[in-house]
C-alpha cells in the first residue's frame, strides 16, 4: 500500500492528496516535519522536502509532488487531470508551475515561515511586515484567478484538471493561515466553493496544524 509522508500544512502534499482522492487511490498518511531533518527521512529524500512515496512492497520510492503527479496521470487510467489536447496540457502544466512555483514563493511559503516555522522550530514571533506582504501578493493572485476564471469552467478550462488541484492546495494553505481576504474575490470564492465540497477534499479541512489553528470559516463549505 501507499505511504505518503507529509504534514498537515505541505501545499505540495495536498495537491497529491487531492489527485490521490479524484482517482480513488488508497493510501496511508505518515507524518513528517521536514524542519528535524529526521535521518530517515533524508536517507529517503536527501532535499528533506515533503512529499515522498512510497510502496515497500513494490520498491518503489517517488519524491517531488509534480513527479508522483505525473507517475499517477500515467498509471492510473480513472480521472485524468492532464488531459485535453497537447495546447491544453500545455496550459494546465504551466498554471500547475504558476501555483507551485510563484505562489509559493509570494503567498504560502512566506505565511508557513512566519506563522508555522517560527513558532515550532524557533518559537518567535512572525514578522508583521512579512505577513502584511504575503497577504498583498495573495490579493494579486487571486485577482488573476479572477480574470481566468471570468473566461473558463475551471482554471484550465473547460474541466477539472490538475491546475485546480494544484491552485486549491496553495489556497487552502494560505487560508488556514488567515492569509486572504475573500471579499474582493467572489469568483475565485464560487469555484473554491466547489472544491471544497468534493469528497477527496474534505479530509484536509479537518486536520489541525499544532500551535496553529485556522480561522471560523475554514471548514466551513459555504463561507
Amino acid at each position: 500500500m501507499w505511504q505518503l509522508f507529509q504534514f498537515p500544512l505541505c501545499p505540495f502534499s495536498r495537491k497529491v492528496r487531492l489527485l490521490l482522492g479524484e482517482k480513488g487511490v488508497g493510501y496511508e498518511l505518515v507524518r513528517e516535519s521536514p524542519w528535524l531533518r529526521r535521518d530517515e527521512f533524508l536517507d529517503m529524500n536527501p532535499t528533506g522536502q515533503t512529499p515522498v512515496m512510497t510502496d515497500a512492497s513494490r520498491g518503489i520510492l517517488l519524491i517531488d509532488s509534480m513527479a508522483i503527479c505525473e507517475y499517477l496521470e500515467e498509471t492510473v487510467d480513472k480521472a485524468a487531470m492532464i488531459n485535453g489536447p497537447s495546447i491544453n496540457r500545455a496550459e494546465i502544466r504551466r498554471l500547475v508551475s504558476w501555483f507551485d512555483t510563484q505562489f509559493y514563493h509570494d503567498v504560502t511559503g512566506p505565511l508557513l515561515h512566519e506563522r508555522m516555522e517560527k513558532r515550532l522550530s524557533q518559537q518567535t514571533s512572525p514578522d508583521a511586515k512579512a505577513l502584511r506582504e504575503a497577504m498583498k501578493a495573495a490579493i494579486r493572485h487571486l485577482d488573476y484567478t479572477d480574470y481566468l476564471l471570468d473566461h473558463r469552467n475551471w482554471l484550465g478550462g473547460a474541466t477539472l484538471s490538475l491546475a485546480d488541484l494544484a491552485a486549491a492546495a496553495q489556497i487552502s494553505v494560505t487560508d488556514y493561515l488567515g492569509g486572504i481576504d475573500w471579499k474582493s474575490h467572489e469568483q475565485t470564492a464560487r469555484w473554491y466553493r466547489g472544491l471544497k465540497s468534493r469528497p477527496s477534499f474534505r479530509p484536509l479541512l479537518s486536520e489541525r496544524m499544532e500551535m496553529v489553528g485556522p480561522p471560523s470559516h475554514y471548514d466551513n463549505v459555504d463561507f
